[in-house]
């Protein structure tokens, strides 16, 4: 069965007009990359799990904050890996300053023995759609064609 995943795209409107909230992943194999290689924040979910109640978890383990209002559901994409990841748009403010994201442990460098601890998420930063649709991963681009629609019919 495939890998489930669960995620918020956090989004803001101001004089600037929409901005949405994307996090960059931590550790050495992402310290490089940054177009095509942020995410929303998200994280896997057990079977048994409300996927909307462990996508509110994970915002809040990868970015220090509790996630609250209305959140309005923004469907599924399949990543490359055949991850399934759902998501729901709920509007809100982040100061990315404040983040504070759990951590994981890595053998690094490889074949060291040596465990090493790194965030989960390096960096959050709002864009606008059009530049995050070039910083997010291309399967979850559709996110944010879908919270634009849902936005535009007044949702």
């Amino acid at each position: 069965m495939p890998k489930r995943s669960a995620g918020l795209l956090m989004y803001r409107r101001g004089g600037d007009g929409l901005a949405v909230l994307l996090v960059h992943p931590g550790g050495p194999f992402w310290a490089k990359k940054d177009l095509g290689a942020w995410s929303i924040p998200k994280g896997e979910y057990a079977a048994h799990e409300d996927a909307l109640a462990a996508a509110q978890r994970e915002f809040s383990e990868e970015t220090g904050a509790q996630p609250r209002g209305a959140f309005a559901p923004l469907g599924d994409v399949t990543q490359p890996g055949g991850k399934h990841v759902t998501a729901w748009a709920v509007e809100g403010d982040f100061d990315p300053a404040a983040l504070v994201s759990s951590t994981f442990e890595l053998e690094w460098p490889p074949r060291s023995r040596r465990k090493r601890s790194f965030p989960e998420v390096d960096r959050a930063d709002w864009f606008s759609p059009d530049e995050a649709r070039k910083k997010i991963l291309p399967a979850q681009r559709p996110f944010i064609d879908r919270l634009e629609r849902m936005l535009e019919n007044g949702e």
